[in-house]
């Protein structure tokens, strides 16, 4: 760029109203050439904030996504939170609570209405999961299997047949489980991941749609520190047949599919390990300006200051990446790095939040009364679901490596 278009773009931010680029051009034309960069109108400059479509925030929502937002917030509060430490001791998700998703229509976010489904975005989807996990990330993680991976798979390589039986029984009143055995103490559909082929290898995988009335026991279910009211649990198929009409997909393409629908699943993961460290950072919050030390409100000392300032941003972050992440798998776009990335420093801030919170509220946090030590549990587990830390580490760099090496 010459000096003097340089001044004159300059002197377009001082002029009043709006001026385009386009009369930018009119003031120096006389001197210099102006690059058709700079006349293509695209850009305006001006003393008011300008709206322009395609470019706005991450968090900006459609009004369909920002109702959804706010009644999945109400319905957390109002019904979720005064069942959840009972769920929790119990180890037990309360069945009114799994009725109340479906009757929230929170069981098809993304499955068409032809299917008794909401039909609305996967951003969506994400969205619900994040507020749920502000109160609850045990209830969160049985959204977001349903919603993220489950309906998924069902929605992009069901048969219209089974799209028809399955997908409404989704939606409306059945909890399903798939090859990681969430939520399997509920299920009553399960997606399982067989090797029909072992000489093949890897090539050999294929799913299944297993009906529980088909023979499934559920066995040991396992006692964990954290999501606690999240059952995870072993499952015996001994005997089990399953008719080809059940094979979801094509014969082989299993891993493909189970590959795939991680790099979504770990979207919602992001999604509820930012949720559970907003949860904990506004129980937190909410402590440090109710209770006094010396004379002053805790949350007003500087030192407690910098370390809530310093958390808050990070949050933040998390909150950007997760959308950022969200956004692009919506578009069609490529997402994998970015989804590994919003999964990844989820889990590292949900941890550090949850635990700064119990740290700064002090002895009660560390007990079972107040939320923050549940939350603390619960964190763990963003580390290793969805694949590890390392896992994601390692993804990351090898799509950064693919840029540059040649």
């Amino acid at each position: 760029m010459t000096s003097r278009v340089a001044n004159a773009l300059l002197t377009a931010r001082r002029l009043p109203g709006v001026v385009t680029a386009a009369s930018c051009r009119a003031h120096c034309a006389r001197s210099v050439a102006v690059s058709p960069a700079y006349i293509t109108g695209r850009r305006q400059f001006s003393h008011t904030p300008t709206t322009r479509s395609g470019l706005n925030s991450l968090n900006e929502f459609t009004e369909e996504e920002l109702m959804l937002k706010e009644s999945v917030a109400k319905f957390a509060n109002d019904f979720i939170k005064p069942k959840v430490r009972a769920m929790d001791e119990n180890e037990l998700m309360d069945k009114s609570v799994i009725q109340g998703l479906f009757d929230q229509g929170l069981m098809g976010i993304e499955t068409d209405p032809e299917y008794s489904g909401a039909g609305t975005s996967f951003t969506a989807a994400i969205i619900a999961v994040e507020e749920l996990a502000k109160v609850d990330p045990s209830v969160s993680v049985c959204c977001d299997v349903q919603n993220t991976l489950v309906n998924t798979l069902v929605r992009q390589h069901a048969t219209p047949a089974q799209k028809e039986k399955y997908l409404t029984k989704l939606a409306t009143d059945t909890v399903r489980s798939k090859m990681w055995i969430t939520n399997s103490y509920e299920a009553e559909i399960f997606l399982v991941f067989a090797n029909v082929e072992p000489s093949k290898g890897y090539k050999g995988i294929t799913c299944f749609i297993v009906d529980k009335d088909m023979g499934v026991q559920v066995a040991k279910k396992e006692k964990k520190l954290g999501i606690r009211a999240s059952s995870t649990c072993s499952l015996s198929f001994d005997d089990v047949k399953v008719p080809a009409a059940n094979v979801l997909g094509e014969v082989g393409k299993g891993y493909k599919y189970a590959i795939e629908i991680l790099n979504e699943g770990r979207i919602g993961i992001a999604a509820q390990m930012l949720g559970l460290a907003q949860g904990a950072f506004d129980e937190a919050m909410e402590y440090l300006f109710q209770r006094k030390q010396f004379g002053s409100l805790i949350g007003d000392f500087q030192g407690m200051q910098f370390q809530y300032a310093q958390v808050a941003m990070e949050i933040e972050a998390t909150r950007l990446l997760t959308y950022n992440a969200a956004r692009l798998k919506e578009q069609g776009k490529p997402f994998v790095k970015e989804a590994a990335m919003a999964k990844l420093y989820a889990s590292q801030i949900a941890e550090k939040a949850s635990a700064k919170a119990v740290e700064w509220v002090g002895g009660v946090g560390f007990t079972r009364e107040f939320p923050l030590e549940k939350f603390f549990r619960d964190s763990r587990i963003g580390a290793i679901y969805e694949g590890t830390s390392n896992i994601q580490l390692q993804t990351i760099a090898k799509l950064i490596r693919s840029g540059y090496a040649k």
